[in-house]
């Protein structure tokens, strides 16, 4: 979800900033970028070490959680054509699952703005064991779906959240957004979400199993 359907990042940053001022820490974007995709204790562990502030980082999760859900509330930042190619999977019939280590109450104020079956599988950081870039979290979508992980195409903007599809066995569309990804053997990269549809995501899937097979 985050920087793929929305480009909440900045939300984060601004918040983590916030931490810092608030306990008396120090950050950096360099320190922000390395967060991005990342299971949410994970970095609350990398916050607490690296921003140097007394807090656990379960508190340093709900702390963040707190600044970026108000900003959220206020105005949901959509990525170019996420809304467009969710509406067309929709229509097309298209089951989804997002996954996200985003924990739920987070998650539910950007739902809210969309249409009620948009996804039929939600999967949150605090829904499970192992989060990104581990596999179970795409394992955990499949297997809800009631789908073979290799029939999935995720997409993913960050490289943690690519390693997570990749070992579940998803090909991955890869739309970068704040940090760089490298290219895979199950990576296909586009630049943007903007004139991207049902069929089109089909193709991209079709021509990656292709070029495997041959």
């Amino acid at each position: 979800m985050d920087g793929t359907l929305v480009d909440t990042e900045p939300y984060w940053i601004a918040t983590e900033f916030e931490l810092a001022e608030r306990y008396g820490g120090t950050w950096s974007e360099a320190h922000a970028l390395e967060l991005v995709g990342n299971d949410l204790l994970v970095s609350g562990r990398y916050i607490k070490e690296h921003m140097g502030i007394d807090l656990e980082p379960a508190e340093i999760v709900e702390q963040l959680l707190d600044g970026v859900v108000t900003k959220v509330e206020k105005s949901v930042p959509w990525r170019p054509g996420a809304l467009e190619l969710l509406t067309d999977l929709r229509a097309a019939e298209v089951p989804c699952a997002l996954v996200t280590m985003s924990y739920r109450r987070f998650v539910d104020p950007v739902l809210a703005r969309l249409p009620e079956g948009t996804f039929e599988v939600i999967v949150t950081g605090d829904a499970v064991t192992h989060g990104k870039p581990h596999p179970e979290p795409y394992l955990e979508a499949a297997a809800l779906l009631e789908v073979d992980p290799a029939a999935c195409l995720a997409i993913e903007d960050s490289n943690t959240g690519v390693r997570s599809a990749e070992a579940a066995g998803c090909t991955v569309l890869v739309v970068p957004n704040h940090v760089p990804v490298l290219p895979g053997e199950r990576r296909v990269f586009a630049d943007t979400l903007a004139g991207l549809d049902a069929a089109g995501l089909a193709d991209i899937a079709a021509s990656r199993t292709q070029r495997t097979e041959g």
